[in-house]
């Protein structure tokens, strides 16, 4: 990924990226899938009988290069064996309007920037890892998705494909999860990435329909300081930057403690459904640094090894 560096060099700084270099990602409740090559699995099998080939990637073990087939086609094959499984991952962005928050100027605390970093971040482990990566952009306008794909030669054209994304529109979370889980092929970890300022707040369905497909499911809770305590005071005129919907407030410390409280109930209760459900729930908000929550939070339940 070193070459894109010089044109998104924010999203995947090099002292981070070496730091992600030796982790994998893990979901303990999806069995690994398709067979694949160099893994660091928590599975290690000693099987030696063939199952497959594969092209060969930069960065894998050339002992596992199969040199008679490359003597005859002069193309690099990796030898795959019966126990070298690998993880299907799957990484949605909610890249709806609302995600573009706060405004340029504040990139540095904007939703939809912090996003990016999360996807990049989780996609370069996937990658390194040699799992089978999806990545998918949902918002009003439809779905973007690169993949599936695997191996650190394309790392350059995830994290392109990244940092093209652009917010717009209304995304309904609910019916974007319920048509991912219908049409992924293969189930695995999969990881959402939302400020959850869904249409009309759904979101369940989908995940019900990701969990029974069978599908070990996170999500990334993504809002700015001010959302979760706003600054402003005395007479506000608030516009919805999806629906363009104004609301005149008028906002004191009563208020503001009761908008605090309620952005926390609110908080609560998606936790609170996730964990019901046995999928995990990373609340972030976006003055923290990113990094913290792969390195930290997803380390400690497990989703990283």
């Amino acid at each position: 990924m070193a070459q894109e560096q010089a044109s998104a060099p924010a999203l995947l700084p090099e002292a981070i990226r070496r730091r992600l270099e030796p982790l994998m990602l893990v979901a303990r409740k999806v069995r690994a899938g398709a067979i694949k090559g160099d893994r660091r699995s928590i599975k290690r099998g000693s099987s030696v009988e063939f199952a497959d080939y594969r092209n060969y990637a930069a960065g894998d073990d050339l002992r596992q290069l199969d040199w008679n087939i490359y003597a005859r086609l002069e193309r690099p094959y990796i030898k795959l064996l019966e126990d070298e499984e690998d993880l299907a991952v799957h990484l949605i962005l909610d890249a709806s309007a609302s995600m573009d928050f706060p405004p340029e100027g504040e990139a540095e605390q904007n939703k939809l920037t912090c996003a990016k970093r999360i996807l990049a971040g989780l996609a370069y482990i996937s990658l390194t890892s040699n799992d089978r990566l999806v990545l998918t952009a949902v918002n009003g306008q439809g779905a973007a998705t690169f993949g599936p794909t695997r191996g650190r030669a394309r790392g350059i054209a995830a994290l392109r494909f990244i940092a093209d994304i652009d917010a717009a529109g209304i995304t309904d979370l609910d019916a974007a999860l319920d048509d991912y889980a219908l049409r992924a092929r293969r189930p695995g970890l999969t990881v959402v990435i939302s400020d959850m300022f869904s249409y009309e707040g759904r979101y369940l369905d989908g995940l019900n329909a990701l969990l029974s497909r069978g599908h070990e499911v996170a999500f990334v809770h993504v809002l700015a300081p001010e959302e979760v305590q706003p600054q402003a005071s005395g007479d506000l005129s608030l516009i919805d930057i999806e629906t363009e919907a104004k609301q005149e407030v008028t906002l004191d410390g009563a208020m503001r403690g009761l908008y605090q409280r309620r952005v926390a109930a609110w908080r609560d209760e998606i936790r609170d459904e996730c964990l019901r459900r046995g999928a995990h729930y990373f609340p972030l908000v976006t003055d923290a640094p990113w990094e913290r929550l792969i390195l930290s939070d997803m380390r400690r339940v497990g989703l990283v090894k």
